[in-house]
Order: C-alpha cells, then structure tokens, then sequence
C-alpha cells in the first residue's frame, strides 16, 4: 500500500505580467488502487497542479509538501520523482523525432527501475501491451508520437503506463480528443494497468464521459487554485448537469478563466 500526500501546496508561474499563482493551498490525499478525479471549469489549475507534480520546470513551488510513501518529492528532480513511482500521461504529448518507440520504451524502464529488463519478456510484454491496446506492431518501430493522430498518442501514453508500472498516474485530461472507440480503449488499459499493479490514480478532466469507463471512487471540484468540493461519484453527475457557475469567483465566467 502507497500513498501520496499534498499538503498546503502553493505554486505559481512566470507570465508576461509577472509571477502568478496559480496553485493557492492544494490538500489531497491518494491511497493505492483509489481513483480521484479532478473536475473543474477552464483556467482553475487542473494542469498546473498536474505538472507542478512531475516536477515541470514553468511552475514554481511557493511552500507546501508532496509527500510520496513519507518522502517529500518536490526535492527530486522528474526523472528521480518518475523513479520514485510517479507518472505522468500529457494532455499533449510531444513528438520525439528520430527516437524509435521500442528504444524510447525500454530506455524509460531501465531508468526506472534502475536495470534493463530481460529482452525476451520484454518483448512479450511490449507485443501484449501493444495488442491490448490495439496497436498496430509498426508503431514500435516509429518515432515517438510523430505523426501520430490524437487517438494513438493517447494509446502510446497508457502503453507508457502499463509497461512502467507506477505507484501512482495522473491522467491530464487523456480523454481530450478521443473518439468513442479509441476512449473505450484507452480506459480499458488505464483500468487493466490498477486491477495488474493497484494503482492511484488522478485524473484531471472536464467531462464525465471518461467516468463512464473509469469510476471514480472520490470525486472532487477544483475552482480558483484549489480543491472546494469533494464527494463521490455523484458529484460528477451534479456537475454534468449543472455546470461550474457556482464554484466561479462572483462575477466570473467559465469562458473567462479560461
């Protein structure tokens, strides 16, 4: 059993105006096999509060603790946070030209579990993970992510995630983009990988369709920087049919903090 704890997290960001905080007293806390998803209108810090986590050079972490089984992993670097159990799927994955799938793949495992895996599982395990997820074997051998449509960076994403195996997953926005079938797809193996390894899960969204696929245990509202709300899956439903207009500060629009 794992958890991560954020405590008082504070965090903000260089803008043309100046430093902006962005992140104003984050307290969450996510025990293994649980999924938390983080719902709240445009402009609030979904992301952010995502990438501060990984440890994203643009955000800086005013005060607070994140703390990973007792270790506090704001003092780690992202690949020390990676090897420390923490993953990351992208809302936009980048392309990595020239750099092959199978090699990214395999780099990544040996880096977090600190020795390469055995070629011959290795290469059972990449070829089910890939089928499972309804990849075309050719993807191995392509550059990371380039050309790749929205669907099959998502699908890359959560092959990332099955092979690697983390503690815990934050999930920005992964159902951005997807059709039906590929969302099906993508949920099937975020769900495959927490029934394989018990994985925590926080995913970051803006609709309840991806809670279709992937319940959620405990369901909270991030407005203006911070957590203001939290129920259970129920809360999804109330926000599907109400909207966000009563977390806003007085005044604002969900259009305007985008």
């Amino acid at each position: 059993m794992s958890v991560i704890e954020i405590k008082d997290l504070h965090a903000s960001v260089e803008t043309n105006e100046g430093r902006k905080q962005i992140l104003k007293g984050v307290n969450l806390t996510i025990n293994s096999n649980e999924t938390h998803a983080i719902m709240g209108p445009n402009g609030s810090g979904k992301s952010t509060l995502a990438y501060t986590l990984a440890g994203h050079p643009k955000y800086e972490v005013d005060s607070g603790e994140v703390l990973l089984d007792g270790v506090d992993i704001l003092t780690m670097t992202p690949d020390e946070r990676a090897q420390a159990g923490l993953f990351l799927a992208m809302q936009y994955p980048v392309e990595v030209p020239g750099v092959p799938m199978t090699n990214f793949l395999r780099t990544a495992k040996t880096a977090v579990d600190g020795e390469a895996p055995a070629i011959r599982q290795w290469t059972k395990d990449l070829t089910a993970a890939m089928k499972n997820l309804r990849m075309d074997p050719k993807f191995a051998t392509r550059s990371v992510n380039e050309g790749f449509s929205g669907g099959e960076k998502k699908r890359a994403e959560v092959l990332q995630l099955e092979l690697l195996k983390p503690k815990f997953a934050i999930l920005d926005e992964t159902d951005s983009g997807l059709d039906v079938d590929a969302l099906r797809i993508v949920s099937e193996g975020v769900n495959r990988a927490k029934a394989n390894t018990g994985l925590g899960i926080m995913m970051v969204t803006h609709y309840t369709r991806i809670l279709k696929y992937i319940k959620p245990d405990i369901v909270h509202v991030f407005a203006d920087g911070h957590i203001v709300e939290t129920a259970g899956p129920e809360l999804a439903d109330y926000l599907e049919e109400n909207g966000y207009d009563k977390y806003l500060p007085e005044g604002a629009t969900e259009s305007a903090q985008a």
